[in-house]
């Protein structure tokens, strides 16, 4: 028999290498398109979904019907964002989405207002079901996100283009229009089901804080993809022991260890530049 922490920890762990696998690679695109705040803005429309799903067709958040209104109004923002850049040049894309998720924040609170249990939602919103994940969350998950990696590794060649250098690849003839919006839409597919999983806090750590590490120690995309994974992984088993054994959130304990890593990447940094200098 299986001792008390495996049974309890293995199937959240298992979901954290899947989604912190992905989020990791997408963080690395999204560093480089300096749009960080995609994710929250992407999390809040899909919360605005689910939750006027269960208000028309009064389904929970974890039902295929939320999933699927979730995922359609992500996939509407997907191809506001990827029409938006190329049409509006007096504001910065990045403020279009802090504009898009502020809407979006207000709207969700309005709606959690009205529903029957709204506090349930802010909660299932914020932290997710990390810890009640299932085989059947694992296998979707594990399904959707090797189809959007599967996607990703297709069209590498445009998307690498894009993220390295929009400017450059707009002038040279790419349609920049279409490859964002397939780019919006495969982190939306992400985010819409691992925001359920986990809540926006743990979502957005995973997206940003391993690709920021990776980018302070490497310039390569095969050893920051490594690095992330890397970080990923550390942080997912020290937080999920430390939830364990001192009875705290499984979302925020990971989301801190991925925060201490950064910070220790930073110092190797900075020590490493002042050697140099020296």
């Amino acid at each position: 028999m299986m001792p008390p922490i495996i049974q309890i920890l293995c199937l959240p762990f298992l979901a954290c290498i899947l989604m912190g696998s992905i989020l990791g690679y997408l963080g690395i695109h999204v560093l480089k398109r300096e749009i960080i705040f995609i994710d929250i803005a992407l999390a809040q429309i899909a919360a605005v979904g689910s939750i006027v799903a269960h208000l028309a067709f009064k389904v929970h958040e974890d039902s295929a019907v939320a999933y699927v209104c979730a995922l359609g109004c992500v996939l509407l923002a997907a191809a506001f964002y990827s029409m938006i850049r190329n049409r509006i040049i007096q504001i910065s894309l990045e403020a279009v989405i802090g504009i898009s998720y502020a809407i979006a924040a207000a709207g969700a609170l309005f709606l959690v207002g009205i529903a029957p249990g709204g506090h349930v939602h802010v909660q299932q919103i914020l932290s997710g079901s990390l810890l009640w994940t299932n085989w059947r969350d694992i296998v979707f998950s594990l399904l959707v996100f090797s189809a959007v990696g599967f996607c990703f590794y297709l069209f590498r060649k445009p998307l690498n283009r894009l993220s390295n250098n929009y400017q450059q690849a707009r002038a040279e003839g790419l349609k920049t229009t279409m490859w964002d919006f397939v780019f919006y839409m495969l982190l939306g597919i992400v985010i819409t089901l691992a925001v359920q999983i986990a809540g926006i806090v743990v979502v957005f750590a995973y997206l940003i804080i391993p690709a920021t590490i990776s980018a302070l120690l490497s310039s390569r995309w095969g050893i920051r993809i490594l690095i992330g994974w890397a970080a990923t992984a550390v942080a997912s088993v020290a937080g999920l022991l430390f939830a364990y054994y001192l009875d705290f959130s499984i979302g925020p304990a990971i989301a801190l260890f991925l925060g201490g890593e950064l910070i220790i990447a930073a110092l190797y940094c900075r020590q490493r530049n002042l050697i140099k200098l020296i």
